[in-house]
């Protein structure tokens, strides 16, 4: 099984249970910018009345859930994590929290076709948001993500709703610092 494989397999157990979710982290950034390679694909589930040993049980035993569970930094919302057995690549299931911003991007994510399926993703904007409250930990790989996605994406940004949560979160700098390093095109 590839690390595609295996994300395929999530999204097409997702979609036949009927979970609501959105694939974030590098898989989304990867999306709107510049791909890289990653060893997790992460996704915000609101499970409701489900539980993720009901995902994984459908997955089938290459997919070995992590009975320890841990909290994600930012919106401290619970994380699961799902090794593929065949390769060095995880799966983590973040509950859609009460924090506002997931929330928000949750409510605003679209259908897009990755991996060769419909899935859905927060937007663009809410990509940058996100990786802007990582970054603030100083976690290179998101501000390159956040730079490669300003850099692809340039005028289809809507500015005003990043900088409305960037000043909310207290990342204006840190997204100002990043775009200005950006060279002009």
């Amino acid at each position: 099984m590839t690390s595609e494989e295996a994300a395929v397999a999530v999204i097409d157990a997702l979609d036949a249970l009927a979970i609501p979710y959105i694939l974030v982290g590098s898989l989304s950034s990867n999306y709107y910018g510049i791909g890289r390679s990653t060893k997790d694909a992460d996704f915000v589930l609101q499970l409701g009345s489900r539980s993720v040993r009901e995902i994984v049980g459908r997955l089938g035993p290459e997919f070995r859930l992590d009975p320890q569970m841990s909290f994600e930094t930012v919106t401290m919302t619970t994380r699961h994590i799902v090794q593929v057995a065949s390769i060095a690549f995880r799966i983590e299931f973040f509950n859609l929290s009460e924090d506002a911003h997931d929330q928000e991007r949750f409510r605003r994510r679209r259908q897009a076709t990755l991996l060769g399926r419909q899935v859905m993703l927060p937007t663009v904007e809410d990509v940058l948001v996100t990786k802007l409250r990582w970054a603030i930990g100083q976690r290179s790989k998101d501000r390159d993500d956040v730079r490669d996605v300003i850099a692809v994406q340039g005028n289809r940004i809507d500015w005003d709703y990043v900088y409305s949560w960037c000043d909310r979160h207290g990342t204006r700098a840190v997204l100002e610092e990043i775009r200005s390093s950006i060279p002009p095109i």
